[in-house]
């Protein structure tokens, strides 16, 4: 979780003033590399950092740079060469054959922070922005914010060249909503996992037993009836909703209520046959429901990894989700044909 930008930028506004920070910045990368363009993390005077620009093996060492920055007050640029044999990375066997070229900028008043408070707001707000950083060429530090229609926000991050010199457009989202719709034991390891992905979690659930702030950390409760929601919630930041009350009648109210809305995913916990008699239940037929998703309501919910214990459920519903939200296919990273290839050598 502390891996998300918005997460970070958490941490660095609550130390803001009693420690002296940099910013990594992962600008440009050439072949195989754990993390790409846009990937950030933070260095403190403490020796500590958060997030990461490699898998973990690049870390120490960068933040050896880090502290030439904070010494000198200059932004300065680094470049580890998995394929070059006189490289730092090649030598200790370390990184993914990869070259990553990494900006290290010092967090000072002089710079405004690298606009870092503008953009907390700005994401906290549910604003989707692009972050720009100049590559340096001479120590010098600059920063700016622009609104996600001036540029690519659907992209990655690319470097821009100008008159200026080259800068890093990074589009920048806030982390997702996810409601659930259900605090039963089985909505714990779904609340927990959601949130390990730092995404903001609500929950819903009328029932005094269930929705209790102990039993899910980090997460904003709404302790209701599903149909008293949208005079408690801005229904329309939620991004994905999952339903998994075990309760037909609140499983019902939760479609009515989440039935319209523009959500990137909706789940319904159970199988064709329940599904079915929530939606008679609920008076919405599931042509209607699914065109105003982005994606057909999901029910039963989550890919087949075969599991059937509330963490395999999770874990089933939450990799499903990640690949909706991420546009991705949920399959495997692997070819069928390897083993096939295998078997033949």
């Amino acid at each position: 979780m502390a891996n998300q930008i918005q997460t970070l930028l958490d941490i660095w506004h609550t130390h803001r003033n009693n420690r002296q920070w940099v910013l990594g910045t992962i600008y440009q990368t050439s072949g195989p590399c754990y993390r790409k363009a846009g990937a950030m993390m933070l260095f403190d005077d403490l020796g500590k950092y958060y997030g990461l620009l490699s898998g973990g093996c690049l870390e120490a060492d960068i933040q050896r740079h880090a502290k030439q920055v904070l010494s000198t007050g200059k932004s300065k640029t680094l470049c580890y060469d998995g394929s070059d044999e006189d490289d730092f990375a090649f030598k200790l066997g370390i990184g993914c054959g990869g070259t990553v070229f990494i900006l290290l900028q010092p967090v000072l008043p002089e710079n405004d922070h690298l606009k870092l408070e503008q953009l907390r707001i700005r994401l906290r707000d549910g604003q989707p922005c692009c972050y720009l950083q100049k590559i340096p060429d001479n120590g010098e530090t600059e920063t700016a914010i622009a609104d996600a229609r001036q540029s690519g926000l659907n992209g990655r991050a690319r470097l821009l060249e100008t008159a200026d010199g080259n800068w890093l457009e990074t589009p920048l989202r806030p982390a997702p909503h996810i409601l659930i719709v259900g605090a039963g034991v089985d909505a714990r390891p779904m609340a927990q996992l959601c949130r390990s992905q730092g995404w903001q979690v609500s929950l819903c659930d009328p029932r005094t037993a269930n929705a209790r702030q102990a039993y899910f950390p980090q997460c904003r409760l709404y302790p209701c009836h599903p149909e008293a929601l949208p005079s408690q919630l801005a229904m329309q930041q939620v991004d994905a909703a999952i339903v998994m009350s075990h309760n037909l009648e609140l499983d019902a109210a939760a479609l009515r209520v989440l039935s319209g809305l523009p959500l990137k995913y909706l789940g319904l916990l159970g199988p064709v046959s329940r599904r079915d008699r929530v939606l008679a239940l609920a008076g919405i037929e599931l042509e209607a429901l699914n065109r105003a998703l982005a994606v057909p309501l999901r029910a039963p919910i989550g890919l087949n990894l075969g599991g059937e214990l509330p963490e395999s459920i999770a874990l089933a519903t939450c990799a499903e989700l990640h690949a909706v939200l991420h546009r991705a296919d949920g399959k495997s990273m692997t070819s069928p044909s390897s083993r096939s290839e295998v078997i033949t050598c």
